[in-house]
């Protein structure tokens, strides 16, 4: 490669026209998919003390919201709910009439456009907080896939266009494409949480959802930090099965994770900005320590160059906020 000076650099960083003319990755508000939590009740919008701008909204709220997601051309939610009771098996996670079901209906029917993905796990609904049968003291993984795919299927009857299972246990994928499958919904895709992490980043979100585990921590389900190889041997396994959307999560510190699925196996992948990526910048930005529009979009942009094709992010609005300014 010739050296300089016959080479400059810096001629196509001359001005934003040119910067423009080759700029490799591209943001854009089709990449964004904006989380929700919906609780029951009426009026109710109340916000999550450690996530800024995060709400735990009834569905009457949350269609008010949505409102604005429409107008702003995001193109998908992913919904979490909040449900009044738990138990020890999760009930409410599968229940007919739960918060997410009553969810789902209720937005489908003011927003037959939206892209509606639910989130399919029992953490939120069980009363020790894991994500699934507690047998001796720990994850009972092959009884829960029942119950794992069962939650699944309770969404797509209530009208979900695409189901999440973040639960980590094995073999959950072939689960669920079996029971939709079998119950007249071989359309459904599956975004598989292929690699997700026991991270430390996932305090606020507990908050939000109330589902910190009562004892223990989840370890001996989710991926130790530490480990590369394992995250593509979870994702292989999840497209085998029948993932049609595969998912790094978080995203910020498994960056390398999200290249190495994308080399691997150029297979739609999602990236998960999750709740402590987000408080740590609306903190910042608080204290007026960093420009928090430029800190979020660098962000956001390193995802996509690292190789996400989907981004999921409390993040959303704003950004297409800015996008659209821009």
């Amino acid at each position: 490669m010739p050296l300089f000076p016959n080479i400059r650099h810096r001629r196509l960083r001359l001005n934003e026209r040119v910067r423009r003319l080759v700029r490799e990755n591209h943001l854009s508000v089709d990449d964004l998919i904006y989380p929700v939590f919906a609780t029951y009740g009426r009026g109710v919008r109340r916000e999550v003390p450690s996530m800024p701008g995060v709400y735990n909204l009834s569905i009457d709220m949350l269609l008010k919201e949505l409102k604005v997601v429409e107008e702003l051309g995001i193109p998908g939610i992913l919904v979490f709910g909040v449900p009044e009771e738990k138990d020890e098996a999760g009930s409410g996670a599968y229940d007919p009439d739960g918060i997410v079901q009553q969810a789902v209906c209720a937005i489908k029917k003011s927003f037959p456009d939206l892209l509606v993905i639910t989130d399919v796990c029992l953490c939120e609904y069980t009363s020790h907080g894991h994500c699934g049968l507690i047998k001796e003291q720990t994850v009972d993984n092959d009884s829960t896939l029942e119950l794992i795919a069962e939650t699944a299927l309770s969404h797509a009857r209530a009208g979900a266009d695409m189901v999440a299972p973040s639960d980590m246990m094995d073999g959950r994928v072939a689960a669920i494409r079996a029971k939709l499958d079998a119950g007249g919904y071989a359309d459904i895709p599956i975004m598989a949480y292929s690699a997700k992490y026991a991270s430390a980043y996932y305090g606020p979100f507990r908050e939000a959802a109330g589902s910190t585990p009562r004892f223990g921590n989840r370890k001996t389900y989710q991926m130790d930090p530490a480990n590369g190889d394992e995250a593509i041997r979870e994702t292989a396994q999840d497209i085998e099965e029948g993932a049609d959307i595969v998912m790094v999560k978080p995203a910020l510190a498994y960056m390398d994770i999200i290249r190495r699925i994308n080399d691997r196996f150029g297979y739609p992948l999602a990236a998960y900005n999750v709740s402590g990526e987000y408080s740590m910048v609306k903190a910042a930005a608080k204290l007026g320590w960093i420009d928090e529009r430029r800190v979020v979009l660098e962000t956001l942009t390193g995802f996509k160059r690292a190789g996400a094709d989907i981004i999921i992010t409390y993040h959303a609005l704003e950004v297409a906020r800015w996008l659209r300014e821009a």
